[in-house]
């Protein structure tokens, strides 16, 4: 099967960087599967789950709290905010971020609408990695 090389990259480390059949991101429109020959573009990221798949079967699942993407025909890009592979991704830490996330939110209401949307954003992010949590 074809594949294109992904890299993922986090503002610690570069996390990913191997050839790949398919990646599964979280676009700001929806969820969006890329496969090797796709057209170019460059996609915002929401908090979610990015899904890496290889010889027929998903070998990765990862949270991200948001970022950018960069697709062509041969790689893709992902400039992540954050990343953290669901495994290891505690529920109680989620929900203590999430707590965080709604109290900044709070604070944001008299801000000016950008730093409000990214706020909004920060807590949806949030609870999408409570719900996805895997670790204890």
């Amino acid at each position: 099967m074809a594949t294109f090389l992904l890299e993922l990259v986090s503002p610690e480390k570069l996390l990913l960087s191997r050839p790949v059949e398919m990646v599964t991101i979280p676009a700001e429109e929806g969820e969006m599967g890329v496969l090797p020959g796709h057209s170019p573009m460059i996609v915002a990221l929401r908090g979610g789950v990015i899904r890496v798949r290889e010889n027929g079967a998903e070998t990765e699942a990862l949270f991200i709290a948001g970022g950018f993407a960069e697709v062509s025909p041969e790689r893709v890009t992902i400039l992540a905010d954050e990343a953290t592979p669901l495994a290891s991704l505690s529920r109680a830490t989620a929900e203590r971020r999430l707590a965080e996330a709604e109290a900044a939110l709070q604070e944001a209401t008299t801000e000016p609408e950008p730093k409000r949307d990214a706020a909004y954003a920060r807590v949806q992010a949030f609870r999408t990695a409570v719900t996805v949590a895997q670790a204890a």
